[in-house]
């Protein structure tokens, strides 16, 4: 287990930053009531997901470079998102391998955690439920399950909550079919994905959707309040936040 630190990055992401920042500031709030102090670096941006995913990989690198920058001291970087976490922690040495600046990517890469990951791997968080009684399901995105390979540290979370019946999802490995670009690119298929994917969560009879990763949220979101479903969908940030004050 890495050492407790005193203090900590915290990359904001680029949907929490415009679409999400409640989540963005319980992940801040979680840290802190730990007494971690946490860094939020105003020179960050995004991670350059998108770029790279399109294929553009030297316009990744000035954005990826930004971010090496503005993450200069050796502290933990906590990502709220398994995908953008992905991108900085296993794509950035392979966008800069052969390069002068491969060694000091692969520093950064060393240091970054998914937040739950952070939380239950370094933290030992202990949690204590104040919520009423509730049932919830959960949508593991594919950045998070496959690449950060971070759900058992969320589930183990919400499973510390005494209140709170978690309800798996039967596709719960299927992709909601966001994928950033792709839900633009190939939007007939994407909105199928999230069709079967929001027909999965609403069998569940949960009164809640949880997930780790905005992009996920907003797409599943999306499509729940366009079939009118009474089911909103919320980070886990947010949610561990309100069930512990």
């Amino acid at each position: 287990m890495p050492a407790r630190p005193e203090k900590v990055y915290y990359f904001g992401t680029c949907l929490i930053d415009l679409c999400y920042p409640q989540a963005g500031m319980a992940g801040i709030e979680l840290l802190r009531r730990e007494g971690i102090q946490v860094v939020y670096p105003q020179q960050q941006s995004c991670c350059g997901q998108p770029a790279y995913n399109s294929g553009f990989r030297e316009e990744t690198r000035k954005v990826a470079r930004q971010q090496l920058r503005a993450f200069p001291k050796d502290y933990p970087i906590i990502v709220p998102s398994g995908s953008c976490g992905g991108m900085l922690k296993h794509h950035y040495p392979k966008l800069f391998a052969d390069t002068p600046e491969a060694a000091e990517a692969q520093r950064f890469s060393d240091r970054v955690f998914e937040l739950t990951e952070f939380l239950v791997k370094v933290l030992n968080i202990k949690l204590d439920d104040r919520g009423q009684p509730i049932k919830i399901t959960w949508h593991s995105s594919c950045s998070a399950l496959r690449e950060m390979q971070v759900i058992a540290y969320a589930k183990s979370l919400l499973h510390q909550l005494k209140n709170v019946e978690m309800i798996e999802l039967q596709r719960e490995r299927e992709c909601c079919g966001f994928g950033g670009s792709f839900s633009v690119k190939q939007a007939d298929i994407s909105s199928a994905m999230v069709a079967d994917k929001v027909a999965d969560i609403e069998q569940t009879g949960a009164a809640l959707l949880l997930s780790g990763d905005c992009g996920c949220l907003m797409n599943i979101g999306g499509a729940l309040k366009h079939r009118n479903s009474p089911i909103p969908a919320k980070h886990i940030a947010e949610f561990l936040l309100e069930r512990t004050q």
